[in-house]
């Protein structure tokens, strides 16, 4: 039941991500950054696209992903149609490995030490969760802010 709470949940924030890099006036402001706005947008869509690709995807879905976590924030100027491509795989990657995952899985370890201890699968599902929709957050701030 609550892989099927975060399938819809990923998916609808994901969703929101591409809608908030479409709504983008102006191209270049998603790599736009301010004295007080460190990260653009751009850097934070790689970011979650690795970080969802890594720990869904590849830990608990067996992709062949490999991050490159300094890149997510040190890329610049990536086009925007390069980001919904990577957003739209990222969309089917972590709704199949959710899918996929049974409810042994979802109340077992999570299958990699990721420096914070043990904890359950489906913990760190709704860390990762969290995790999105706070820079989901930060995007749709980003975005009102700096589009102009």
């Amino acid at each position: 039941m609550l892989n099927e709470t975060l399938r819809t949940l990923f998916k609808r924030d994901l969703e929101k991500l591409r809608t908030e890099l479409n709504a983008y006036q102006a191209e270049p402001n998603i790599w736009r950054v301010d004295q007080d706005i460190a990260n653009s947008v751009g850097n934070l869509a790689l970011h979650l696209i690795g970080n969802l690709n890594t720990y869904i995807g590849a830990i608990l879905g067996g992709t062949d992903y490999v991050r490159d976590r300094p890149a997510e924030f040190a890329s610049k100027d990536v086009p925007r149609s390069i980001l919904i491509v990577q957003l739209d795989r990222t969309i089917v990657i972590v709704d199949a490995a959710l899918k996929a995952l049974r409810k042994d899985q979802m109340k077992g370890p999570y299958p990699q030490d990721v420096g914070t201890g043990d904890m359950t699968t489906e913990y760190f599902l709704l860390h990762l969760a969290m995790h999105l929709s706070y820079h989901l957050g930060q995007v749709n701030y980003h975005r009102r802010f700096l589009d102009h």
